[in-house]
């Protein structure tokens, strides 16, 4: 049972905001530390995500466990009241993530997700840095420059004779 009234309930869920959340604050201090430079919220991206790096092609989302329903997460429950609406509302919330992936995807874009459990004291120097160096590898996988084959090097294949 929920022990305050409707009105403060409902006061309390509209003061909870979805954007300069602490772990995405988190996120953003590390990145700009490291020399990363992005924009906030991008409004013609689908999805609007959290942060855009342009320069990686990037979309980093930062997502609340309970609110994306994070599974496999000691730090997501259900609520045991109210749980039919609660369940519709992770699950929509859930395919909308997806959906916005695709259309991210389909434009060219890269998509991460850095949950908020990853970012706990504990294991979050180890999730930073591997945003880092998946970050970069994402840099150099689109810049690296192949140069085609010319064809007298085909012809000669190897440098010395059997």
């Amino acid at each position: 049972m929920d022990n305050k009234d409707p009105q403060s309930r409902h006061r309390n869920m509209a003061a909870i905001k979805s954007r300069d959340t602490k772990p995405e604050r988190i996120v953003r201090r590390f990145l700009f530390s490291r020399g990363f430079r992005y924009r906030l919220c991008h409004q013609r991206l689908p999805g609007h995500p959290d942060i855009v790096m342009r320069k990686y092609r990037t979309c980093i989302f930062v997502n609340g466990c309970f609110w994306h329903g994070h599974e496999d997460c000691r730090f997501f429950r259900m609520p045991k009241t109210n749980t039919d609406f609660w369940t519709q509302k992770i699950f929509r919330n859930r395919e909308r993530d997806k959906a916005d992936q695709k259309a991210l995807a389909a434009l060219g874009w890269h998509c991460i997700t850095i949950w908020e459990c990853q970012l706990r004291p504990p294991i979050r120097q180890q999730t930073l840095t591997s945003l880092e160096f998946t970050l970069n590898h994402i840099f150099l996988k689109d810049h690296t420059v192949g140069y085609p084959q010319l064809e007298e090097e085909e012809a000669l294949g190897r440098v010395a004779e059997e």
